[in-house]
């Protein structure tokens, strides 16, 4: 239960900073991750979706079963998912992490240092990134219903003609 407060608390500080631009450039970052640095700007020339989630989201724990078979559908067309935990303690990530087995990126920011570039609103929070690194949209929360539009919007960009790195 602290732990769930200190995230809400964190959430709310955040709401105050500055909000990300629809239509700006993502703002890059550089977590430690299960396999590394996870740094944005390396996924440049690629579709992100770049998910922020906590062990203890419910909404959380429905979305990774549809990453992984988002990841595995559309991996070869370029999209890449980072997901960046915000848990406090490591262990409630990686308990989380053995559960749903991610077959995509995942990073930690037990801080919420970069959730806060983000202006993130609440969890889960997704912002798709085009190829070029620009914030496409923002999706608060994961419903069952939104997810014909997140895989239309993520379709339509990885259709768009790729950059020359």
């Amino acid at each position: 239960m602290r732990d769930r407060l200190k995230v809400v608390m964190l959430i709310f500080v955040m709401s105050f900073s500055a909000a990300v631009s629809a239509s700006g450039t993502a703002p890059d970052f550089e977590l430690d991750g299960l396999k590394g640095k996870v740094k944005l700007s390396e996924y440049k020339g690629n579709v992100v979706y770049l998910d922020f989630w906590a062990s203890w989201c419910g909404p959380c724990r429905k979305s990774f079963p549809w990453m992984n078979d988002l990841q595995a559908r559309f991996k070869d067309q370029g999209l890449r998912i980072v997901a960046v935990n915000l848990d406090s303690k490591r262990a409630d990530a990686d308990d989380f992490i053995t559960q749903m087995a991610p077959r995509f990126d995942i990073a930690f920011d037990p801080p919420g240092n970069v959730a806060g570039r983000y202006d993130l609103q609440g969890m889960p929070s997704a912002f798709l990134i085009d190829r070029k690194g620009q914030l496409h949209s923002v999706h608060l929360g994961f419903r069952g219903k939104d997810i014909d539009l997140l895989e239309h919007e993520i379709e339509t960009l990885l259709n768009n003609d790729k950059i020359k790195n």
